[in-house]
């Protein structure tokens, strides 16, 4: 029989490491930076405050979607992560976690965020996010990313897809607002990456991942990335013009984020058809601002 004294003590401090590795794998800034569209679709959806309880279980769904797909996606780039100076040392490269462990918790939180989403949401909802966790972790991460330039412009539409989550969560349905809303997130999102991806340009192509700005020289990711950023503007302009609870501040708001988005990307093209350096992570920076204060004009306006 084993005494209190002779079992073992587990450090406060290991705990909270593994735990730590754990929430690593799921990319909380990321999906952070999902979530934040998520809401302002729900408002969006309901014209108003949806009720808390929705929200509560919309955003955690969401969350843990998000989560075991981002998971997956570490588990099966494990080998490539190695490689790179940014993620050698993710838990899976670091041997913080097993790559046997990495996967039962990917699928795991999955199957909770499913879960939670049809039992407090709507079967369209739960559809969305399943198909959302299958385009990131197979399609994208499985199938396309060591394979295609064109790998971001695929990873966005999960990428977008909290959006039509949201909106769905509500009404059990989609509507072209949503869509909209779907394609100024899409649109965002590649120079948001690309900006990324420039940044680590070597990384990537020690790995041999051909992203964009591995195959393609600067100036052509620097030109696609303005051209997006357009595209941006004009989905954002499109959504107040079709979109009747928005007003001023998106009216205001949206146009100048836009055309910020616009003017950044164009400095940095012009910063690498100049020769001088191109500092790429001021546009990613730039991005992220960009798509928060989005959110929250759309809450202002339907709240106000």
């Amino acid at each position: 029989m084993t005494t209190l004294s002779e079992r073992p003590v587990v450090s406060p401090r290991r705990v909270t490491d593994v735990v730590g590795a754990y929430v690593a794998l799921t990319k909380p800034k990321l999906v952070e930076l999902l979530l934040v569209t998520t809401l302002p679709a729900m408002m969006l959806a309901a014209g108003g405050w949806p009720s808390w309880r929705l929200v509560g279980a919309t955003l955690v769904g969401g969350m843990f979607a998000a989560g075991a797909a981002n998971t997956v996606n570490c588990w099966f780039d494990r080998d490539i992560d190695r490689l790179m100076s940014r993620t050698r040392n993710r838990p899976i490269p670091s041997g913080a976690v097993s790559p046997r462990a990495a996967l039962v918790f990917g699928v795991v939180l999955a199957v909770a965020s499913l879960a939670l989403l049809w039992l407090e949401t709507t079967p369209l909802a739960t559809a969305l996010a399943a198909i959302a966790i299958l385009a990131y972790s197979v399609v994208y991460t499985m199938v396309l990313k060591r394979r295609t330039r064109h790998n971001t412009v695929f990873g966005a539409f999960p990428g977008a897809a909290p959006v039509l989550i949201g909106w769905a969560a509500v009404t059990g349905s989609l509507a072209w607002p949503a869509l909209v809303f779907f394609g100024i997130v899409f649109c965002w999102q590649m120079p948001h990456f690309w900006a990324l991806a420039s940044r680590f340009r070597e990384d990537y192509a020690r790995a041999g991942v051909p992203m964009l700005s591995v195959v393609a020289g600067p100036e052509s990711v620097g030109r696609q990335s303005v051209a997006w950023a357009w595209a941006t503007l004009g989905a954002t302009l499109l959504m107040g013009s079709i979109t009747p609870v928005l007003g001023w501040a998106f009216a205001i708001g949206g146009g100048v984020l836009g055309a910020w988005y616009v003017v950044e990307s164009s400095q940095w093209l012009g910063r690498i058809r100049a020769g001088v350096p191109d500092r790429p992570m001021r546009l990613f920076s730039v991005s992220i601002t960009h798509m928060t204060l989005l959110s929250i004009a759309i809450a202002v306006d339907v709240l106000v």
